[in-house]
Formats: structure tokens, C-alpha cells, sequence
């Protein structure tokens, strides 16, 4: 009876290890400070190299918007964030233009610890935003400290 109980923790810490898979430090060393923007979770690769390349591949300048039934355009979007300072509990998403702040959007229930932070984001044009605009889009702390950032033209 041993060996079944034995088995089951065996089979239960695999399944747990393949579904809690984590980005290594070395892919979050070569992006930090960045904010990569997809359509989909982060792509994975057979090493750090292969990934990186999958996740450049992945990575969007350009967001295709949708109208949505109140004819507002609004856009959808993965995000990766790869924190150059960790140690906050919530950071905010600001969509700058011309040094003015368009939008933002709070995030809340960050692990103060991680140093890749992973999520999507839904934001329209009544919150903000124009399409056919770029906009800067800056991770800051509760310190107002930039710790991810990236460009994305919406379209």
C-alpha cells in the first residue's frame, strides 16, 4: 500500500512542476525593463535563445483595435512585463502621448517578489485613447519609478 500513496505524491509534484513552468532568469534578464505586448500568452522555446526569439517574433508594435457595439474602438492585449525594480504590491499602466498622460489602468495584487509580471488588459477609447495614436506605455510603481515600458501604435 506504501508504493501506491508513493506513486500518487510522485505523479501529483510532476503535473504541478509542468503547469507552474517559469520563465528563466536569463530570457528575464535579456528583456528587463521592457513591456512586451502579444495577442497571446508568451511563446516558449526549447532554450533561452529559442525562446527569446519566439517572444521577438510574438512581440506587437501595432494593436488592431475592434468597434465596439457603442461604435468606440477598443483594444485587447496580452502583456509581459519584465520589472527592472520589484518590491511593489500594485503598479499602474499609463498610456503616454507628448509627455501627457491618455489612460491608465491599475493593477492590483502584484507578488511583490516576481520580477515578470503577466496579464491582459481591455481599454477603449472612452478611457482615453485614439486610434491611429502611439503611445508610450509606462509600468510605474507606487513611487512614480518606470520599471517596464514599451511603444504600441493603435490602429
Amino acid at each position: 500500500m506504501s508504493r501506491l500513496i508513493v506513486k500518487v505524491v510522485v505523479v501529483v509534484v510532476v503535473l504541478a512542476a509542468v503547469v507552474h513552468a517559469e520563465v528563466s532568469r536569463g530570457v528575464i534578464a535579456h528583456f528587463r525593463g521592457q513591456l512586451i505586448v502579444t495577442k497571446d500568452d508568451l511563446p516558449e522555446g526549447k532554450n533561452d535563445a529559442d525562446t527569446i526569439q519566439k517572444i521577438n517574433k510574438a512581440r506587437l508594435g501595432e494593436l488592431q483595435g475592434n468597434p465596439t457595439n457603442t461604435d468606440v474602438q477598443a483594444w485587447h492585449f496580452h502583456y509581459a512585463a519584465f520589472l527592472n525594480k520589484t518590491g511593489s504590491k500594485s503598479l499602474k499602466l499609463e498610456f503616454m502621448i507628448d509627455k501627457r498622460l491618455a489612460a491608465d489602468q491599475r493593477i492590483t495584487e502584484v507578488d511583490p517578489k516576481s520580477s515578470l509580471l503577466t496579464g491582459d488588459i481591455s481599454i477603449d477609447e472612452d478611457e482615453g485613447l485614439a486610434k491611429g495614436k502611439t503611445y508610450t506605455i509606462n509600468l510605474v510603481d507606487e513611487k512614480q519609478h518606470v520599471v517596464s515600458t514599451t511603444k504600441l501604435t493603435m490602429k
